[in-house]
């Protein structure tokens, strides 16, 4: 009903906002390496996903969730990690990206990806279904790692947005989160990570739609929490 009434006007607002919109690159840095004590169990880590995988809101992967995550890791483990995520990047082209890593093992994924579904009116059914797919290669092609599928953010919060455009696309992040949450529980090894309800004007970066080193370093503890408390 909220569509029908106000498409005119939502139309409007993200033709304005891709237009508006302050574009802020990639974090520079490594995207693969070695972190923690060689004594401690090793632990193989795979970070997929969109700009926010990234990086893009701070200037170095270090302040990103790669670097945030892979430093809290490599207390409790030697961490071998790799990233792979590119501006843009939805669930299809998630999948076709995890096809190409046929034949590498890892012990734990962590899936950044929906944002652009949302932005793009992907349906729920067809998001699902992209899941699904990243899934079934993870399981067939790497070593049937444990998965963390980290939730699409609350984007009415993003301060990048207008009403009522920010109110439709977390409603519409809220549907993908739901078809997400069905879907992993068919899937032992994968979990749905929820993330914060609200996000302060701290937590983004200046584009007022990605993270920022304190929004990164948020997630990456809530990651951090969640495989622990999952025993991995």
């Amino acid at each position: 009903m909220l569509t029908l009434l106000c498409w005119p006007l939502l139309l409007w607002q993200g033709k304005r906002v891709r237009k508006l919109a302050l574009r802020l690159p990639e974090a520079a840095g490594l995207r693969a390496g070695v972190s923690g004590d060689a004594q401690l169990a090793p632990l193989r880590v795979l970070i997929c996903g969109d700009s926010a995988a990234a990086g893009v809101g701070v200037t170095q992967q270090d302040d990103a969730l790669s670097g945030q995550l892979v430093r809290l890791l490599a207390t409790q483990y030697q961490v071998q990690w790799r990233l792979e995520a590119q501006t843009g990047l939805d669930s299809a082209a998630l999948a076709a990206r995890l096809a190409k890593l046929n034949g590498q093992s890892f012990d734990l994924v962590v899936l950044s990806v929906g944002v652009n579904d949302v932005t793009s009116l992907c349906s729920a059914r067809r998001f699902r279904r992209q899941l699904a797919r990243c899934l079934q290669l993870l399981q067939q092609q790497n070593g049937q790692p444990r998965v963390l599928f980290s939730a699409i953010p609350p984007m009415q919060h993003f301060s990048a947005l207008p009403a009522p455009l920010n109110y439709w696309l977390g409603l519409n992040a809220k549907i993908l989160n739901h078809s997400a949450i069905s879907l992993l529980q068919r899937w032992p090894k994968a979990c749905y990570v929820a993330t914060a309800n609200n996000v302060s004007a701290a937590m983004l970066s200046a584009d007022g739609f990605h993270p920022s080193a304190d929004g990164y370093r948020h997630w990456a503890q809530q990651l951090f929490a969640y495989s622990k408390q999952r025993g991995f």
